[in-house]
């Protein structure tokens, strides 16, 4: 543990007096639960993403994957690919459906999925895959939907990291995948404290997920409760879960989708200080997006070169015990786990790029709020550890 007393923690999330004063509106409302709030907030972020989206707000990200992917039918005896290098709730959601996921490695160059990898454990019971949008750098649209419709492949991207990024023209979020989910954890781009939105461009898909969010319930519970006559009488018409979004977080959200752009604009910039001045390192600095689109910067991972003086678990300690400066690691391989490896019998040998990467990578802070003193901080720190 650092005894800095100015310890630069990891991530911090970005939140002002406006938040603040939304938040205690929507207490002050009365609607503490679902309500009003979290309408407005999936009205405004499906016309944010366009395309004739629709939102559903949820509770987590994780949630909205199991919502998404229980809407397009995955059930027990399907096969789901999803990559390795990932955190374990995208594998742990194709497990609540009674279903299992196929864990593959991913490329070396972005750490996204690698298709030429999921091409090679395509089954009969393969019925759809979650791309992972790595720290918010997207998936190559293009060949993740031709490599869809050929095989004939549900999509539900897991963009928890990728809000907002521009791909191919387009927000992640749009396009012809059957779903893509959001997460707004306290450490992501924009945040709700917990929480996240379910996306489709499928009116029936929208549907589905609202009914599955809260126990199966036929109608909307704002709808149920709202105006001068509001009806008791409901239906459950499938067994389904509690996934709502409360109205002060949904509040919350609202300001950030706001202020959302200008937080992404805050990381870029973060971003290409760090690249310049780690260029002459001994690392390797993280793939960018393509000219025209964007990355959104949820995570600045470095990978050590072999070269440098320190193992990547030294340079962590050292950042935090002598500089005060805190990282992380994005991700432990869902191949290394525990429960992944020994019930699916994975082993090394078959995630090369992810066993291999794994040892040499390390998230170093960016967070909109950070101001040029801590990036500084930041700078000088790698540059002692590393120089």
């Amino acid at each position: 543990m650092s005894q800095h007393s100015d310890f630069l923690p990891f991530a911090l999330p970005d939140i002002g007096e406006e938040e603040i004063s939304a938040v205690v509106e929507a207490m002050r409302s009365g609607w503490l639960t679902t309500g009003p709030q979290a309408a407005a907030f999936e009205r405004e972020f499906a016309e944010y993403l366009g395309a004739g989206v629709e939102a559903v707000a949820v509770n987590s990200a994780t949630a909205g994957l199991h919502l998404a992917l229980e809407a397009v039918g995955v059930g027990p005896g399907d096969e789901v690919i999803v990559p390795t290098w990932t955190f374990t709730a995208t594998a742990e959601v194709v497990r609540y459906l009674g279903a299992d996921p196929v864990i593959v490695d991913v490329d070396a160059a972005t750490l996204n999925l690698d298709l030429d990898a999921a091409e090679r454990v395509l089954s009969p019971r393969t019925r759809a895959m979650i791309p992972v949008h790595f720290a918010g750098l997207a998936v190559d649209r293009g060949r993740l939907s031709s490599f869809a419709e050929r095989h004939a492949l549900s999509v539900v991207e897991d963009a928890a990291h990728a809000f907002p990024t521009l791909s191919a023209g387009s927000l992640v979020g749009t396009g012809s995948s059957d779903a893509a989910v959001f997460s707004f954890y306290a450490t992501k781009t924009m945040t709700t404290g917990e929480g996240g939105m379910a996306v489709t461009p499928d009116p029936a898909l929208a549907q589905r997920m609202r009914t599955m969010r809260l126990h199966g319930i036929s109608r909307d519970v704002f709808g149920r409760y709202r105006g001068s006559a509001p009806s008791w009488q409901y239906e459950v018409v499938a067994p389904g879960f509690k996934y709502n979004l409360t109205d002060p977080a949904a509040a919350l959200g609202r300001v950030q989708l706001r202020r959302a752009e200008a937080m992404r604009g805050r990381r870029a910039e973060i971003a290409a200080r760090y690249d310049a001045e780690f260029a002459s390192l001994p690392v390797t600095l993280p793939a960018h997006a393509p000219d025209g689109d964007t990355h959104a910067w949820h995570l600045y991972t470095l990978r050590l070169d072999s070269c440098a003086r320190v193992s990547r678990d030294d340079f962590i300690a050292r950042m935090a015990d002598e500089h005060g400066v805190g990282c992380s690691v994005h991700f432990i391989p869902l191949h290394r786990q525990p429960y992944w490896r020994e019930r699916y019998r994975l082993d090394d040998r078959d995630y090369p790029v992810a066993t291999r990467e794994f040892e040499r990578v390390v998230s170093l802070p960016i967070f909109s709020g950070m101001s040029e003193r801590q990036v500084d901080m930041v700078v000088d720190s790698v540059r002692r550890v590393l120089g």
